[in-house]
C-alpha cells in the first residue's frame, strides 16, 4: 500500500512539473512571438516620412559702398523673387528603441528630428548695380542664404510643419495600438503612453 501511494505521488508531482514546464516554454514562447510582432511594426513604420509644400518669397536686396572720403556711393539692388519646392521629412529608420521581455515594455529611446529641404528658385528683377559696385557670385550666395533662412522660419511657423508632426504621431500611434493590445507598455521621454493622444502630447515639433 505505501508503495502504491509513493508511486501514486511521484505520478502526480511528475505531472505537475511537466504541466509546469510545458506552461513555462508556452509562455516564454508567447513573449517570443509578442516582441517579434512588435519588431516587426517598427520595421513596418521605419520608412521616410515626407511632407511636401510650396512657398514664394520677394526680397529686396541693397548694398552700398562709399568712396573718397564717404563722399561718394557706389549702390546695388534688386527684387529677388522666390519660389521654393520644400520637404519636411522624418527618417524613422533612425529611431532608436528597447526592447524588455521580461517586464513587457517597449522603450523609444530617440525619434529623428524633422528634416526639412528647401529647393529655391530664384529670379531677379529690377536689377540696378553701380560701376564702381557691381553683383558678384558672393552677393548671389548672400541672397541664397538670406532666401533660406527667411523660408526656413515660415516652414517652421507653416502647417506644413504640423502636418508633417502629425504624420509621425499617427505612424507612432500604430506601435501603441499594438503593444497595448499584446498588454505590453510603451514608454518615450521616460513617460509611460497610456492612449493614443498620450502621444501627442509629449512630441513636439
Amino acid at each position: 500500500m505505501r508503495n502504491f501511494l509513493l508511486g501514486a505521488l511521484i505520478a502526480v508531482l511528475s505531472v505537475i512539473a511537466i504541466r509546469y514546464f510545458i506552461d513555462r516554454h508556452q509562455t516564454q514562447k508567447i513573449e517570443l512571438e509578442s516582441s517579434d510582432l512588435i519588431l516587426d511594426q517598427i520595421k513596418n513604420v521605419g520608412k521616410l516620412v515626407v511632407t511636401e509644400g510650396h512657398f514664394s518669397e520677394v526680397i529686396t536686396y541693397k548694398d552700398a559702398k562709399k568712396f573718397y572720403l564717404d563722399m561718394l556711393t557706389a549702390e546695388k539692388k534688386a527684387i529677388v523673387v522666390v519660389n521654393a519646392e520644400v520637404t519636411v521629412s522624418y527618417d524613422l529608420r533612425k529611431v532608436k528603441h528597447k526592447i524588455d521581455n521580461k517586464s513587457k515594455k517597449l522603450t523609444i529611446i530617440e525619434i529623428p528630428q524633422a528634416e526639412i529641404k528647401i529647393n529655391p528658385d530664384i529670379k531677379y528683377h529690377n536689377l540696378e548695380e553701380d560701376f564702381f559696385n557691381q553683383f558678384t557670385p558672393e552677393d548671389h550666395n548672400l541672397i541664397r542664404k538670406k532666401v533660406v533662412e527667411q523660408l526656413n522660419k515660415k516652414v517652421e511657423n507653416s502647417s506644413l510643419s504640423a502636418n508633417a508632426n502629425n504624420r509621425l504621431i499617427s505612424e507612432l500611434q500604430k506601435i501603441y495600438i499594438l503593444t497595448n493590445s499584446l498588454d505590453w507598455t510603451l514608454e518615450y521621454n521616460n513617460t509611460a503612453i497610456d492612449s493614443q493622444t498620450g502621444l501627442e502630447e509629449i512630441i513636439k515639433y
